[in-house]
């Protein structure tokens, strides 16, 4: 039987519905439905007509980046994928998804970091590159991979089987946490800790965007509204990173890659 899927998009400060939508809807394998959350902004222009067609909740209160993780426990589907609202696929990155799921089930994401330590500093490969893999192809970065790669944390969309949100909640922030970011450290922490699974970037070969999980992240990704830019100048994201290290999350570098242990799923 084939594998369904449920897509979650976001609204909050940018306008790039339609546009995501008709890449969700032109996806190589059928997208069974599309859930949207929008933390409204009073004063702001929202696309009333396409999120009028979706399974839509709005709220008049911004609940940062976790709500639409819980909004997400309404998918009655095999899969679900949660898309950040600066992200347009390619036409067949949730087929690569689905592939990669096969021989590497766990967290999959369209960027993907490995961390030298827990203040949010990117470890580096021989060459000097910056571990951060997947789309963006910058020559600073490792960019992108021909294999899946195991990553600490990842990014800009995730895939996931909809068993898992399980595990995502089961342990909830603390109540310090201002709920702006974390959510993506979060994850693998607590996949880390209750499971066996690992967090990883499915391939995104040079030659073939179509199976990108985003073709104009640069264009999109890259303003003031930004999470990782909001929250670069206070250091939430480190002290987020920072907290879940000193409480037993185990970045890449200090793993034991030659473990090579059975799913285990705790529930």
């Amino acid at each position: 039987m084939d594998k369904t899927i449920t897509v979650v998009l976001n609204g909050y400060k940018r306008n790039n519905l339609r546009e995501q939508v008709e890449s969700i809807r032109n996806q190589s394998v059928p997208v069974n439905e599309i859930f949207y959350w929008q933390n409204t902004v009073p004063g702001f222009s929202y696309d009333e007509e396409t999120y009028s067609q979706l399974n839509s909740a709005l709220s008049n209160y911004n609940y940062g980046v976790w709500s639409r993780f819980a909004y997400a426990l309404n998918a009655r589907t095999d899969y679900v994928s949660v898309f950040d609202d600066d992200t347009i696929p390619g036409s067949r990155w949730l087929e690569n998804c689905l592939n990669t799921y096969e021989t590497h089930p766990g967290l999959l994401g369209g960027i993907g970091l490995r961390f030298k330590h827990s203040r949010y500093e990117f470890d580096t490969l021989p060459d000097g590159r910056y571990c951060r893999y997947g789309w963006d192809g910058a020559p600073w970065n490792a960019g992108n991979n021909t294999e899946p790669v195991q990553v600490d944390i990842v990014g800009h969309s995730w895939f996931f089987a909809r068993d898992l949100l399980s595990v995502f909640w089961r342990e909830l922030p603390g109540k310090q946490w201002s709920m702006v970011c974390g959510e993506d450290i979060h994850f693998s922490y607590m996949l880390q800790k209750y499971t066996n699974l690992k967090t990883w970037v499915p391939p995104h070969p040079p030659e073939d965007t179509s199976m990108w999980s985003s073709l104009k992240g640069m264009l999109y990704g890259d303003d003031q509204n930004a999470t990782f830019n909001i929250t670069k100048q206070t250091g939430e994201m480190a002290d987020y990173l920072e907290f879940c290290v000193n409480n037993g999350f185990k970045l890449y570098k200090d793993l034991d890659q030659s473990s090579n242990k059975k799913f285990k799923f705790v529930k």
